[in-house]
């Protein structure tokens, strides 16, 4: 099937769905201009700052950086926690936001990105699935029953040179521990999953009501190095009346009957609409 042929198929498919399920990862926000990490260099050119100090974004997205530095892993996250609220949703969201709109099911989405984008787009915060979390929200470092509360009044000053955050950081509104993002980082086992859980469990009763309607997933920038939002796309996209379409200009494979095309989200949700 040529590119003109898969574009033509996926827009039909478009048109045909009562539902549609979202999945995002990382190459979602680039078009927004949102740093890629994909690979050392990568995150280095996002934070040069860090270079010196040898950190791969393993070493600094980690919950063991909040005890042994917790300034420096301030400065990480303070740092992104600034950027995504200063981020316009690229005009990708909007597309799909009205593709949607015809849809009887409206959407859903799926996306182990943790920078809210969608939320800022103006999708319904009741039909988002966070999988790793959301940087809008933190959690106690000491665990002290406080639960999960916003990062709404949290403002984190940044010494840019050394990228290490200044006092006072994020602290727990309960017993004035030290905060940490609510994101499910490499080699985390204090990461509170209380709300990524009942998202899941949104998104279950979503997928329920649809019954046999025809439901159209489009995965947008999900690579195989942190797979989970693939893995995810290709297990549902065997339920019956269920079809893919995936955008990656990398990875662009797809299990055989979908449709794969290797474009950027932006540039393919334009495609796909006919811009």
């Amino acid at each position: 099937m040529n590119h003109e042929t898969k574009l033509a198929q996926a827009a039909a498919w478009i048109r045909e769905a009562d539902g549609l399920l979202i999945t995002a990862g990382a190459g979602m926000g680039v078009d927004s201009g949102l740093p890629d990490f994909r690979g050392d260099d990568g995150f280095w050119r996002a934070y040069p700052a860090l270079r010196h100090h040898g950190f791969s974004f393993e070493d600094i997205a980690n919950p063991a950086v909040f005890s042994s530095d917790p300034h420096l892993a301030w400065g990480f996250y303070g740092h992104r926690l600034k950027l995504y609220r200063a981020t316009q949703p690229h005009a990708g969201f909007h597309l799909l936001l009205d593709w949607a709109s015809r849809m009887e099911h409206g959407a859903f989405v799926f996306t182990s990105n943790v920078d809210g984008q969608f939320q800022r787009a103006g999708f319904d915060a009741s039909r988002i699935l966070e999988a790793h979390g959301a940087i809008d929200f933190l959690q106690c470092t000491r665990e002290c029953g406080a639960g999960i509360f916003s990062a709404e009044s949290a403002r984190v000053h940044i010494d840019a040179t050394t990228m290490r955050a200044r006092e006072p950081l994020p602290s727990c509104p309960s017993c004035g521990a030290l905060a940490r993002p609510n994101i499910l980082m490499f080699g985390d086992g204090e990461w509170d999953a209380t709300r990524s859980d009942a998202q899941q469990d949104n998104l279950e009763r979503w997928l329920d009501g649809l019954g046999d309607a025809p439901l159209l997933i489009i995965e947008c920038g999900a690579g195989s190095a942190v797979p989970t939002v693939r893995h995810f796309s290709e297990r549902l996209a065997r339920r019956p009346e269920t079809l893919l379409v995936r955008l990656n200009p990398r990875e662009p494979d797809v299990p055989h009957g979908q449709v794969s095309l290797p474009l950027g989200a932006l540039e393919g949700l334009r495609a796909l609409d006919g811009d």
